[in-house]
């Protein structure tokens, strides 16, 4: 059998923590900051953990994240 492969565009877009669980990154972060207030950009800077929910449904595509 092929071995799993990692969805590439997901090693990008999630990081495994120590403890294995997922941090994602806040959407609106990217450009046209501008015009929003430094409260705005600083509260979307944070890297919020995954749900768990979402984890379970993205587990096969995350196999070889580390």
């Amino acid at each position: 059998m092929p071995k799993m492969k990692t969805h590439s565009s997901l090693k990008d877009r999630f990081k495994i923590t120590g403890t294995g669980k997922v941090k994602r990154f806040k959407a609106y972060k990217n450009h046209l900051l501008s015009h929003k207030s430094g409260r705005a950009k600083r509260v979307l800077s944070g890297q919020p953990l995954m749900a768990q929910g979402d984890v379970r449904r993205l587990q096969q595509q995350l196999a070889n994240l580390k």
